[in-house]
């Protein structure tokens, strides 16, 4: 069951989206990396420091990130402009590296990431909702 912050950080989210679409400028929209990418800038002696929600690393005199941590304190998300914008390019990989993502269609990717793929799936059948399909398999055993 979400909770009020669940609920909070899920409006806050959908305006950021609202807003990143009226303004036809994607960078607001924030990327989420496991906890661990920040290891290496420990290791290299890197500032890092910390409220309860938001974090900082920097190497100072170079760049510094500033970063919301999620609840579960297993992952950090900052705006993606921020991370083109104050990360040098030789960081880029590491960040990749430690990319956290929500469940995806691994076809839909492919096939957006290639001109003009095409992917063969299956056959096309009626898109129906997630309780019909349900229902009916259960009706089925």
């Amino acid at each position: 069951m979400a909770t009020e912050a669940d609920l909070l950080a899920l409006v806050l989210q959908q305006r950021l989206l609202a807003r990143a679409l009226a303004a036809n400028d994607f960078g607001g929209l924030h990327l989420h990396f496991d906890i661990t990418v920040l290891d290496r800038y420990r290791e290299r002696g890197a500032t890092l420091v910390r409220t309860r929600t938001v974090g900082r690393v920097s190497l100072p005199g170079r760049w510094s990130l500033d970063l919301g941590i999620a609840p579960s304190e297993r992952a950090v998300h900052l705006p993606a402009a921020d991370l083109l914008e104050r990360l040098p390019a030789e960081e880029h990989a590491h960040w990749v590296a430690h990319f956290v993502t929500a469940p995806a269609s691994e076809r839909f990717i492919q096939m957006r990431m290639t001109t003009a793929a095409c992917i063969d799936d299956g056959d096309a059948v009626p898109w129906e909702a997630p309780t019909a399909r349900a229902s009916r398999t259960s009706r089925a055993t």
